[in-house]
């Protein structure tokens, strides 16, 4: 009888290295699912991610756990929504100075007043621009009393709720004045938007805590003074309503 052949063993391989092997993967893992969470604007999905990882993985400290908030992590995760916040509390804010700027220019439409005010909605809120030809005579700084019921009517317009803060300026051209009661434009300037904003807070419904008056002189030019039409319009006074949060001390213009 043949004698049977012994079956070969097949050699045992090592098998010790997928150990290590397996640990680097998941550490791999791990460090881009960190950098893709850092670089997300949700930080509410990066720690849904986070905590789903840290559930799968087994064995010692989960590689995606946190000591800290991940806000700490990187403190600009959560800026872009802050910053979206911010967009949105400003578009609403345009939009109710948008809405007090078509009653204006109704009125001015209904006082046929086009040429004489206008209203230009800028980042800086709305600015109300009054030419002083109709408001006062060349030199003076009195509000002409045929228009002070011209300057009551606007102060109605300024009645807002809430109310917002209210800068008057008034501006010159560059022609030199100096007579017994202004030693310069700047000083005329100075004078006719504090006179006509004393008309304007007459009105028992707009709070004084909320307006400043200011005064530019000829140094606030919109147009060139080489021309009779341009030092017209320089000559001017100007009501700005400050977007809300922001006061005369905090706007520089």
């Amino acid at each position: 009888m043949a004698k049977r052949r012994k079956k070969k063993e097949t050699p045992h391989v090592d098998e010790s290295w997928l150990i290590p092997y397996a640990d680097l993967l998941t550490l791999l893992l791990a460090l881009f699912i960190i950098l893709f969470g850092m670089s997300s604007i949700d930080a509410q999905k990066f720690r849904q991610l986070a905590s789903a990882f840290n559930a799968s993985l087994t064995g010692g400290t989960g590689v995606l756990e946190f000591p800290y908030p991940i806000e700490d992590l990187d403190p600009s995760i959560t800026e872009p929504e802050e910053e979206k916040e911010e967009e949105l509390d400003k578009l609403e804010d345009q939009h109710q100075l948008s809405e007090v700027q078509k009653k204006i220019n109704a009125y001015i439409d209904e006082k046929n007043l086009n040429g004489k005010l206008q209203t230009t909605l800028t980042d800086e809120g709305l600015l109300i621009t009054i030419l002083d030809d109709i408001l006062f005579d060349s030199g003076k700084a009195n509000v002409r009393s045929s228009d002070v019921q011209l300057a009551r009517e606007i102060s109605q317009l300024l009645v807002m709720n809430p109310p917002r803060n209210v800068v008057v300026s008034g501006h010159t051209d560059n022609v030199p004045i100096k007579n017994a009661q202004f030693d310069s434009n700047w000083h005329l300037s100075v004078m006719r938007a504090v006179n006509f904003m004393k008309i304007l807070l007459e009105n028992d419904q707009l709070d004084p805590k909320l307006f400043s008056a200011k005064g530019f002189g000829e140094f606030k030019p919109v147009a060139s003074n080489d021309t009779a039409s341009g030092r017209q319009k320089n000559r001017r006074v100007e009501i700005l309503v400050l977007p809300y949060g922001i006061t005369a001390e905090n706007n520089q213009n």
